[in-house]
């Protein structure tokens, strides 16, 4: 059976390493995580400490030790794709083969795009804050992902976008959070997918870890 590790950055704000993190749960095999700290006055000890693990330099970084040999995987939906082809039983993809062309294009474009939102609404897992005022190209960006979740939310069913969690979820994780720490208006039934996606014992997880960081000082 292989060992899975998965490096991470710092909780509060590390939303690419939140993405792989609930995948790795969804898959239900153990693994270790490793936290590094982010936005420290030492950066370059930071950058050292993740070159160790990944030759990007940068987090999340799955290590899959097996049959004495180590493979390094890095970037959020390289680690997604990576997990769901291992474990195909977990159903990372939708198995209907026009969902899963469409979950890989709503994977595909929140890994690419929304750079507004990412701006201006910065990942603070564990804290509420007040929304800013948004520039024009944000709130389309944010139009776009409510229009988009909706639409998934009501052609497959839900409970997630296309039915059972799948990576497109994943992916969409940190918005999620996003949304909630900012009070972004939604309508209904995104708010009940919301509520769902922010009740996985991953997410769980991970607020717990990011509440212990602000209780430490950390962040």
């Amino acid at each position: 059976m292989a060992r899975y590790t998965l490096i991470v950055g710092t909780r509060s704000w590390s939303s690419w390493s939140l993405r792989p993190f609930v995948a790795l749960m969804a898959v239900g095999e153990p693994f270790e995580t490793v936290d590094i700290r982010l936005r420290q006055t030492d950066s370059p000890t930071t950058r050292e400490q993740i070159l160790k693990h990944s030759p990007a330099g940068k987090v999340p970084v799955l290590k899959i030790e097996e049959q004495g040999t180590t493979q390094t995987v890095w970037d959020s939906l390289a680690i997604c794709e990576t997990l769901a082809e291992r474990h195909p039983q977990a159903g990372l993809w939708p198995v209907e083969p026009a969902a899963r062309a469409m979950a890989r294009s709503y994977a595909c474009e929140m890994h690419s795009g929304f750079p507004d939102v990412r701006d201006q609404l910065t990942m603070e897992f564990a804290r509420k804050k007040e929304l800013p005022e948004l520039r024009e190209d944000t709130k389309t960006q944010i139009a776009r992902i409510l229009s988009a979740w909706e639409w998934a939310l009501a052609a497959y069913k839900g409970p997630f976008l296309f039915g059972k969690l799948s990576v497109a979820d994943c992916m969409y994780a940190p918005v999620v959070s996003r949304f909630l720490t900012y009070g972004v208006d939604v309508p209904a039934p995104v708010r009940s997918y919301m509520d769902r996606m922010m009740a996985l014992p991953a997410m769980q997880e991970w607020r717990k870890a990011a509440q212990a960081e602000i209780d430490a000082a950390i962040v």
